[in-house]
């Protein structure tokens, strides 16, 4: 049986996906309308993408500002720096990326922590601890915006995460055919039939956007719904996913 992850009164791993929007404002002002919209949706939890944030640098302004994040949403709160490599908006030295999420670790409010698959293993490994001591979930994760890797490497990476440690195990790839969708609907049962951790797997695009759906079917314990603007794309908007989920909802 896969293991659930609980962050508030959110559990996941169990039951239908849970609904993530994410918020991209760029100014202080932006961010804290957007968490204020996203307190009145219909979602789970609240993503906040800081690497859209323009101080993010100042690692002690991210870390102030998750603080009023947090009370805004009343929602668990996912804190992650995408970088440029991975579909990010700011190209950051690795240095800087693990030093703001120390700072928010240390002195912020995040309840999960996004941390990529692919960062340099010994401060992945470094965060990942200090996050534990500090009750942090870790989501680490893997993006793919070009193509679908195959079934077998898909698993892999998801496997990978398991052993780094990860509370979370997240993937996104782009399909080129409908095939590739299948593809990672596969991966995601086969996984789904061994993992420890909660799994979170899609294919992104319009093509894709049925792996956004059926999370329950094949094994994905999330899925990320648009609030007003996507942070990826494929995303299904808020207002129609709790919908479809309990529309596709498996007979308890």
């Amino acid at each position: 049986m896969t293991a659930t992850v609980t962050v508030g009164n959110v559990t996941l791993g169990e039951g239908r996906p849970k609904i993530i929007v994410p918020i991209v404002g760029r100014t202080e002002d932006e961010i804290l309308e957007a968490a204020a919209q996203a307190k009145e949706l219909d979602c789970d939890l609240i993503e906040w993408r800081i690497d859209f944030y323009e101080k993010v640098e100042e690692a002690s302004q991210a870390a102030a500002l998750s603080h009023k994040v947090k009370a805004a949403i009343q929602k668990p709160l996912l804190v992650t720096f995408r970088t440029k490599k991975e579909g990010g908006e700011l190209e950051l030295s690795d240095q800087s990326y693990f030093d703001i999420y120390r700072e928010v670790l240390h002195h912020g409010a995040a309840d999960l922590l996004d941390v990529e698959l692919f960062m340099p293993d010994q401060p992945v490994q470094e965060t990942i601890e200090l996050a534990h001591q500090k009750g942090v979930k870790i989501v680490m994760c893997n993006h793919d915006f070009d193509a679908t890797p195959s079934q077998e490497e898909i698993v892999r990476r998801l496997s990978l995460m398991e052993e780094k440690h990860a509370d979370i195990c997240k993937i996104a790839v782009m399909p080129n055919s409908n095939q590739d969708v299948l593809t990672l609907l596969h991966a995601t049962a086969e996984m789904k039939a061994k993992a420890t951790r909660p799994l979170i797997t899609m294919s992104m695009g319009a093509l894709g956007m049925v792996s956004r759906v059926s999370g329950e079917v094949f094994g994905s314990a999330a899925t990320f719904g648009a609030a007003k603007k996507a942070s990826a794309p494929g995303q299904v908007p808020v207002s129609v996913l709790r919908e479809i989920l309990d529309t596709l909802k498996l007979e308890a």
